[in-house]
């Protein structure tokens, strides 16, 4: 008798959603967002995290999904990252299941302006083909577009 495979995210998922300002120079950003994400990508990857970030002007909104130890220690880090500031808790628990499946990012459009989603490399961002987003993630993102637009309008 053989052990059924555990699958990470199959259990209950643990989300995280906070805010903070961004304290790159604006010279250095899109180099800079382009290593802490390609490393992001990888250090998550072997915690079994994913979510969504969206960029704001300043400002990042960040979803982090999976178990809750490692997600909350995740969090613990970026509160403390040099790069970060105002770094504010907008909600965190259990839910039913991962909405993001993969890391995605996404520059948060201007008014009625759609978002741009990104794409990391090692020399910096650029703008990413677009994908369908399924009514589920629309729900999260219209939490964190909310987010974003409350920290640019204070």
């Amino acid at each position: 008798m053989t052990d059924a495979a555990v699958i990470p995210g199959a259990e209950s998922t643990f989300r995280l959603m906070y805010r903070s300002r961004n304290l790159i120079p604006p010279d250095r950003v899109k180099k800079e967002l382009g290593t802490l994400f390609g490393a992001a990508r990888s250090n998550n990857k072997s915690q079994h995290i994913t979510g969504a970030l969206l960029l704001d002007g300043e400002h990042y909104v960040q979803v982090l999904e999976g178990d809750e130890v490692p997600v909350r220690a995740l969090y613990e880090h970026i509160t403390k990252d040099p790069r970060h500031d105002s770094v504010a808790l907008i909600e965190a628990g259990p839910v039913d299941g991962r909405v993001f499946s993969r890391w995605s990012m996404a520059q948060v459009g201007e008014g009625d302006e759609a978002d741009i989603p990104l794409i990391a490399h090692t020399d910096g961002i650029s703008p990413a083909a677009g994908r369908r987003t399924t009514p589920e993630q629309e729900a999260v993102l219209d939490v964190m577009r909310a987010a974003a637009a409350t920290a640019s309008s204070a």
